[in-house]
């Protein structure tokens, strides 16, 4: 299920400070960019933000939730995605110090794909 629309704006205005942040429904989630990158997800009211092997000691917190993952085939498979603890809701310069990681993980990715 998708994120509501007011969560999106909730989640937009939090990060705001990092760039220009949009949403983009696909896949039945929504994707949160910034300035044109991908650095989180957002489905049923739940933010998730992007994960690689530099950033990952940083959401350690989240490591106990399970990644957003969707079914193919019969199985799941799990995408680079970890869900943002509850209580960054209501921490805001800790959620953009976590967006800010996000981030960085979001063009370390798309830096990848050019060479490609």
């Amino acid at each position: 299920m998708d994120a509501s629309d007011s969560f999106g704006e909730f989640v937009r205005e939090q990060l705001a400070p990092l760039g220009r942040v949009t949403m983009r429904r696909m896949f039945g989630k929504t994707g949160v960019f910034c300035d044109g990158v991908m650095l989180g997800m957002m489905t049923d009211n739940t933010l998730y933000f992007r994960v690689d092997d530099q950033n990952r000691a940083t959401f350690k917190e989240a490591a106990s939730s399970p990644p957003l993952n969707y079914k193919k085939k019969g199985e799941s498979i799990d995408l680079a995605f970890w869900r943002v603890p509850e209580r960054l809701i209501h921490e805001p310069d800790e959620l953009l110090d976590w967006a800010r990681a996000a981030l960085a993980a979001a063009h370390r990715v798309a830096t990848k794909r050019k060479r490609k």
